[in-house]
């Protein structure tokens, strides 16, 4: 849909700049006419006719009022932007190519001059209709020309085009982070025509509920927002969420989304959750006014660069003994979201309560067995406990 609304806007503006462009390139060839008509007896002027390699005809029709219409029919050489993936999952913390390539039909002796352009939509805004208001928000990520190019913003200095082959324009990002997930447009320009295509990137990882110490329901959107990022994770997306549903995420607590929505995976319906009489799926209270409401949050993590362990000492700590005998290890006390992650993502199973960041107490368990808590896979929690009780320690090195 972006797309076609896209050439319908190309549609509608190209005669007026191409009239714009041809009055500005003739504009100094007529003043030299006319000064040659006025000095040269039996002057001539010819003034040639303008060309960027693209061919149309334009025919004009009449609606039987006396107006004409005017359409604009190809029939010269075409601009392909293509890619072979549209949609690419990667880790956090690696790197990621988004294919992009170009060509011209039919195939043109010589190169030419293009502009390529990189845009990102959030993740948090995919879902919406789209709108000019919703291309409007595509950040740039990276423009290009020949051999100049510029990056911007988060992406500054972690992104450059491949260049394996004439026509690649694929991009490569570097050290992946939470929130380069989204659509990206690729976009190749050259004089009155420009074509694009769109490349969905997605982040391996794990999504987790996740509330106040001060009780359940207690996050305005910003403060969810605030609280997934004091945990090493983000806001999860609806197609993050729903892709933990189907994977048996079951969780009767509603939550904020990156889009403003708040849902809630349910995957044995029950009373107090939606009812018997509703399917297994994704409850939603749609979107909710962003400071007055309060809901928990759903948060999600990737893939962790260091090490998450148990660590191994002789006694129990309290939460002030916890924090301190990490940092004496040469680490610091795990988050939340690093702790999911390596449940997740590196099989992290130990059957031992320890202190987070959070003041949260929780173990991690990929094979459950007796005395580990119930008989499915997951992290177990003991909540926020006083911080005088005595537990182990995750640490995060």
């Amino acid at each position: 849909m972006e797309i076609q609304w896209e050439r319908k806007l190309r549609r509608k503006t190209f005669k007026e700049r191409t009239d714009s462009t041809m009055l500005s390139l003739l504009r100094p060839l007529l003043a030299t006419c006319v000064y040659l008509l006025l000095l040269l007896p039996g002057g001539q002027c010819r003034i040639p006719a303008y060309s960027n390699g693209f061919h149309y005809q334009d025919i004009s029709n009449g609606n039987g009022n006396g107006e004409s219409r005017s359409q604009f029919y190809f029939n010269g050489v075409r601009l392909h932007v293509e890619s072979p993936q549209l949609a690419v999952s990667a880790t956090r913390g690696s790197s990621v190519t988004l294919p992009c390539h170009y060509h011209y039909e039919p195939e043109l002796a010589t190169p030419r001059r293009t502009r390529v352009k990189w845009s990102w939509l959030p993740a948090n805004v995919i879902g919406e209709a789209v709108s000019p208001a919703t291309s409007a928000r595509e950040t740039e990520v990276m423009v290009a020309m020949g051999n100049r190019h510029r990056s911007y913003g988060n992406f500054r200095g972690r992104v450059r085009l491949r260049r394996s082959a004439p026509g690649d324009m694929s991009l490569v990002i570097n050290e992946l982070q939470l929130n380069d997930t989204g659509r990206y447009r690729c976009e190749v320009i050259d004089g009155l025509e420009d074509e694009s295509v769109t490349v969905e990137l997605e982040l391996q990882g794990v999504v987790f509920p996740y509330h106040s110490q001060e009780g359940r329901y207690q996050f305005n959107f910003f403060g969810a927002q605030q609280a997934c990022q004091d945990q090493d994770a983000t806001l999860a997306t609806f197609e993050q969420l729903f892709t933990a549903w189907e994977e048996g995420l079951d969780w009767c607590n509603a939550g904020w989304l990156a889009d403003g929505t708040v849902q809630y995976p349910i995957t044995d319906p029950r009373a107090g959750c939606g009812g018997m009489n509703f399917a297994p799926g994704l409850r939603s209270y749609g979107q909710r006014h962003r400071l007055l409401h309060h809901f928990d949050a759903f948060c999600f993590t990737a893939s962790v660069k260091g090490n998450v362990y148990f660590l191994k000492h002789p006694t129990r700590l309290n939460f002030t003994e916890a924090v301190q005998a990490c940092v004496s290890d040469g680490s610091q006390i795990a988050k939340v979201g690093q702790l999911y992650a390596a449940w997740r993502l590196m099989g992290l199973d130990r059957c031992d309560a320890g202190w987070l960041a959070d003041r949260s107490v929780r173990y991690p368990i990929t094979r459950p067995r007796a005395n580990c808590g119930p008989p499915e896979p997951g992290v177990r929690s003991f909540g926020f406990r006083p911080p005088y009780l005595k537990f182990g320690v995750y640490c995060y090195r």
